[in-house]
């Protein structure tokens, strides 16, 4: 369970919560001079950054959604896996127009352990959805949205909703208030926090990134009252 938000404005302005089961998987907050990122610990011992920004402005999330088989794990060369795609652009290695390029040339597939879609976005405001198995999207609206559903094919997820899972449809509304006027740091946390998550799929993390500062304002464990802020050097 997660939420991810894009503000393509004057001040373009992206919003994360990473809502996670503890039991499941190991992650920590971690940050360079490169990366902002939140580390998910995988089996190679290492803390992978899925779910960050870097220096460049360049932001990438993945979400969980209920996995179809036309996006099932290949080791094939003419397959890229989505988490692989999503790394490689919040460590710098490859460019939006790049990962664009790449989602239309390449296969995208899940990894071999986990079924997710991902949301990348850049320091002018452009997004790019990317949905395993269903397609892509390249879009600049003013706002951006996108939750554990897909977008591009809403039907075939759908029966997955979790019963009282309403958090597209509530930051939506909040969103629509904005349309006409700026969208701010503070708006950002106000929505993410009237979306985050309790109980065994928790908000662990939260974070706004502020393309103007360059900066990026996080929390831990729904500590709303606990913003700490990071502004990459330089």
């Amino acid at each position: 369970m997660c939420t991810r938000l894009v503000y393509s404005g004057k001040n373009v302005i992206t919003g994360f919560n990473f809502d996670i089961d503890l039991a499941v998987w190991n992650h920590r907050v971690l940050m360079d001079e490169n990366r902002f990122y939140i580390g998910i610990m995988r089996p190679d011992g290492k803390y992978h950054s899925y779910h960050g920004i870097n220096r460049n402005g360049n932001v990438g999330t993945l979400l969980y959604v209920h996995g179809n088989p036309a996006a099932a794990f290949e080791d094939n060369p003419n397959c890229m896996t989505v988490a692989d795609l999503t790394e490689q652009y919040i460590r710098g290695e490859i460019s939006f127009d790049r990962a664009a390029e790449l989602v239309r040339t390449r296969k995208i597939v899940y990894a071999p352990d986990a079924t997710m879609q991902a949301m990348l976005s850049g320091r002018n405001g452009r997004t790019l959805l990317i949905e395993p198995g269903i397609g892509f999207g390249q879009r600049q609206d003013r706002f951006s949205l996108i939750t554990n559903y897909s977008l591009l094919a809403p039907e075939s997820t759908k029966p997955y909703i979790v019963p009282g899972d309403d958090r597209y449809e509530r930051a939506a509304q909040m969103l629509e208030k904005y349309q006409e006027g700026e969208f701010s740091v503070a708006d950002a946390f106000s929505v993410l926090y009237h979306v985050r998550q309790e109980g065994i799929w928790a908000t662990r993390v939260t974070f706004v990134y502020a393309a103007a500062e360059n900066a990026v304002y996080y929390l831990e464990n729904n500590r709303f009252d606990a913003i700490q802020k990071y502004v990459f050097p330089g």
